[in-house]
């Protein structure tokens, strides 16, 4: 039932990404040219989906399971450090370049837009970096402490 459920709310993810537009990066570049041809289309897109996550956010601090039954466990930290806007700004820097942020890739993948295979292949470049990096510096850590 869980997979059932998983691809469901998978599939009306992505529908909901492409009727809104996200999976064009033309529209999203659009958007994020202040200066230009500014296409404020997207900002409703987004604050619906700020209002949507803020109601999934108040339900969800109140609970501890999930709704189909599976540990609920959110974020700790609110500490804004180097690691977190510095990954901002990578993660906004990529999207104002390709277009794509990882879902909207992910969907445009599967339609087959060139674009997103070289955004999507990018992106696992970078995560791959990301782990080989932790997985270093907790090595250098564990030498520093025994």
């Amino acid at each position: 039932m869980n997979r059932i459920s998983e691809f469901v709310v998978g599939l009306l993810f992505g529908v909901g990404l492409i009727i809104s537009g996200m999976t064009d990066p033309g529209k999203v570049i659009g958007f994020l040219d202040l200066f230009g041809a500014w296409d404020p289309s997207l900002a409703l897109v987004m604050g619906g989906a700020i209002l949507v996550g803020l109601l999934a956010f108040t339900i969800a601090k109140k609970r501890t399971i999930t709704f189909l039954g599976g540990a609920l466990r959110l974020p700790a930290s609110t500490t804004i450090d180097k690691r977190l806007l510095g990954g901002g700004l990578l993660f906004g820097a990529g999207w104002g370049l390709a277009g794509f942020c990882p879902g909207p890739a992910l969907v445009s993948l599967g339609s087959g837009q060139p674009k997103a295979l070289v955004f999507v292949l990018a992106m696992l470049a970078g995560m791959l970096a990301f782990e080989l990096t932790e997985r270093r510096a907790l090595r250098l850590a564990a030498r520093r402490t025994a």
